[in-house]
């Protein structure tokens, strides 16, 4: 859960980290800002923060911001009837990311949250300085996380079913719900 006040600075905090990235966005899109905490309560420690810029059936355009350290859960995009499930490509603009995915353990430069060991299954770390990109296949486990400056990425996406994600963590849910 997270507050509503704990929300709006959230919102603010990521606006400034898009800004200071050089991504012009509106003050509309500053209040769309989602701050996502995956039902997981530690905002700072596993979440994101997530502007949707372009959303329709077959495609999805959104900037994701990180905070430092802050870590998107480990999740999947299932396939839905004969559809595989998401593709989805990132594009860093500023930051480290540190993005784990199928394959040997190479994770060294980035860490599992405390207590998480059996939620981070997938740890084949790919690191991306701004301009790097990577392109995660249909159904295949991933998470990422920032470095200490944090990160703000583009991600494009063929269809986005949010609601339908899987989670590592069974606590993990694609929603926000207010303390107050």
């Amino acid at each position: 859960m997270i507050t509503r006040k704990a929300f709006a600075a959230a919102q603010q905090r990521a606006a400034e980290m898009i800004r200071q990235a050089g991504v012009l966005i509106t003050d509309e899109e500053q209040h769309r800002i989602e701050v996502a905490d995956y039902s997981l309560d530690h905002l700072e420690q596993e979440g994101a923060e997530i502007l949707t810029l372009i959303e329709t059936e077959r495609i999805g355009v959104r900037i994701i911001v990180l905070f430092p350290h802050q870590t998107l859960p480990e999740h999947w995009h299932p396939p839905v009837g004969v559809d595989p499930g998401k593709e989805e490509s990132f594009r860093l603009v500023a930051g480290t990311l540190y993005l784990y995915v199928p394959g040997p353990d190479t994770l060294k430069q980035g860490h599992i949250p405390e207590g998480k060991d059996a939620y981070y299954t997938v740890r084949h770390e790919i690191v991306l300085h701004p301009a790097g990109q990577y392109t995660v296949k249909p159904g295949d486990k991933h998470w990422f996380q920032a470095g200490s400056e944090g990160a703000v990425m583009y991600t494009y996406a063929t269809c986005t079913r949010d609601g339908l994600d899987g989670f590592s963590d069974p606590q993990g849910k694609r929603m926000t719900v207010f303390a107050d």
